[in-house]
């Protein structure tokens, strides 16, 4: 069930301004996120597709993948692109205690900064499925990171939702700058992500956008 827009209200955004949900500029710029990888074929798929483009992107990674598949880490960070953290597990804000969350998140820290070997800081997270008490959030500011919420959400990984729509979905709601587009390297939503992620590249280089990767510092 869906419990938030495609399209962040603005009233989110001022009730959290705290966390960051899009940038100002005035220049065309998008950001385009991955969640729940890194993902053996699907994630070098999404690469490759960002290559072609001359994009860059930002991956939210969960630790126990980075375990998995150390050398996808090792090709997003060769191609360019940014590395946050997503928690070790994927772990529900709302249902775990604050101290249990940070643990998980500082696992996964101390997993993909073994990876990262300094090539970059790691100074971006991302909560799993958008949940965050108050108490998590500013422990996680504490710690030095940026928490990176959405302007845009795909929900690609739903499968009621059909490709065309979730290209639509950006496509409609990413028309201004400086937006925060959420999709999924993931095999669950790997249908609609395959489908809209080519399209909404094209038809944004077309507008006279850019893609760029969320700073890591």
């Amino acid at each position: 069930m869906r419990f938030v827009p495609a399209k962040i209200p603005y009233l989110i955004k001022r009730i959290f301004p705290n966390y960051v949900w899009d940038f100002s500029s005035n220049k065309k710029i998008l950001y385009l996120t991955f969640d729940d990888g890194p993902t053996p074929e699907i994630t070098q798929w999404t690469l490759n597709t960002l290559k072609k483009h001359n994009a860059k992107a930002t991956f939210f990674c969960i630790g126990n993948n980075v375990t998995k598949y150390p050398d996808i880490i090792k090709n997003i960070l060769e191609e360019g692109h940014s590395i946050g953290n997503h928690t070790q597990d994927h772990v529900k804000g709302w249902k775990t205690s604050t101290k249990n969350y940070l643990e998980n998140v500082l696992k996964a820290e101390t997993i993909i900064k073994n990876e990262l070997k300094e090539k970059q800081q790691l100074k971006l997270y991302r909560p799993p499925f958008g949940q965050l008490k108050n108490s998590q959030g500013k422990a996680i500011i504490q710690l030095g990171y940026k928490i990176i919420m959405w302007s845009v959400i795909s929900f690609d990984w739903e499968h009621k939702i059909s490709k065309a729509q979730c290209l639509e979905n950006v496509i409609s709601k990413a028309s201004k700058k400086n937006n925060i587009i959420v999709f999924h390297d993931s095999v669950k939503a790997s249908r609609n992500m395959m489908y809209a992620l080519p399209k909404v590249l094209e038809h944004f280089s077309k507008e006279g956008y850019v893609f760029k990767a969320i700073p890591s510092y």
